[in-house]
């Protein structure tokens, strides 16, 4: 039974990105044998400028009823002032929220091509394979109360609130340590439990589930400040990381940074079993570089490949794009941000030559 992809294209950079992918995916319905019915739907600035919102009701319906959805970066100047709930990564954060994708997956690789491409030393970083799992519907992000308020004598106070329940953690939980079992057996859980208690309350959850399903697995419990340092002087240490919203944002991103270019890293978010995943390159719209074919294809097709691999049964297409991509990168295929001169096209023309 063929299934169903839904693309959002997005701004910025994201309509470039994502009609690479397009043109994957016409290579492996020729070549391959893959049946895929492909959508489209506006999303983020787009869908402001063409229906008000950042995205549609009628768009989340056409979300949650599809196998998988693949989004470009979101946001630009044109809609940074206006109200926070017409911006468009508001948009993002009512589909994570709309779709329950509550683990958001971020693999963080070190091609062996681009060792020299990281801010750090080669040694530091050749073969690194960590991977984040990072909560996704809960935390700062969506906490309650939250606001800016203006006090008595006329200065504003502003608040988020940090917060989760047992079952928000534990479902997380999960599946950071289903996945360690089948990588190198080791999840690092980071959380700030000496000053937060909602860091507290983290703790003590993925101990007990550890202690109950997983005592299999190694686990340590990392303070996320130290996780950052550790990160930046030796990541291959590091397995499977479990975040919360909030420190996985920030620390999935210094991760991205040391494997040579963000340009390079794909992310899944997943629900319960049989729900569609969310698919996402990680870096951002770059309204510097849109339209100017600058940008790196590499994560959007990277980001297909894992809705192949988790949410359209194809393990096997998966396979083949990964190391597709491996062979165009060893074969010196490089975007400007890796140091190369061939644009987004370009890129795209150099993976689907591997295909």
């Amino acid at each position: 039974m063929s299934k169903t992809l839904l693309l959002l294209h997005g701004d910025g950079i994201g309509p470039e990105v994502i009609t690479q992918v397009e043109r994957v995916i016409d290579v492996l319905r020729v070549s391959h044998g893959l049946s895929l019915n492909v959508e489209s739907a506006l999303f983020g600035g787009a869908s402001i400028d063409a229906c008000g919102v950042p995205i549609s009701d009628e768009t989340i319906a056409r979300a949650k009823s599809a196998d998988a959805v693949l989004m470009g970066a979101v946001g630009g100047p044109k809609w940074a002032n206006a109200p926070r709930d017409k911006r468009p990564e508001m948009g993002l954060l009512n589909l994570r929220k709309e779709m329950e994708v509550f683990a958001n997956l971020r693999p963080a690789i070190c091609f062996d091509a681009l060792a020299d491409a990281s801010s750090l030393k080669r040694e530091l970083v050749a073969g690194l394979d960590i991977m984040f799992v990072r909560e996704l519907c809960g935390g700062v992000y969506f906490g309650q109360p939250r606001g800016i308020d203006v006090l008595p004598d006329g200065s504003k106070r502003g608040y988020d609130t940090q917060v989760y329940t047992t079952g928000e953690i534990e479902r997380v939980a999960h599946v950071a340590f289903e996945l360690a079992r089948k990588r190198k057996n080791h999840v690092s859980s980071l959380e700030k439990s000496n000053v937060m208690e909602s860091g507290l309350l983290w703790r003590q959850v993925v101990t007990q589930i550890h202690q109950e399903h997983y005592s299999d697995v190694v686990l340590e419990h990392v303070l996320a400040d130290n996780a950052a340092m550790q990160i930046a002087r030796a990541p291959k240490q590091f397995d499977v990381l479990l975040t919360d919203n909030l420190f996985g944002d920030v620390l999935s991103d210094l991760a991205a940074a040391i494997t040579g270019s963000i340009g390079l890293l794909p992310s899944a978010a997943l629900g319960e079993k049989g729900k569609p995943g969310l698919y996402e390159p990680i870096h951002g719209s770059a309204p510097d570089i849109a339209g100017k074919g600058l940008a790196n294809p590499l994560a959007a097709i990277l980001s297909f490949e894992m809705a192949l691999r988790n949410s359209l049964e194809r393990e096997d297409l998966a396979d083949l794009l990964y190391t597709a991509v491996i062979a165009a990168l060893n074969k010196g295929a490089r975007t400007k941000d890796l140091g190369g001169t061939l644009n987004t096209s370009q890129m795209g023309d150099a993976v689907i030559a591997e295909l």
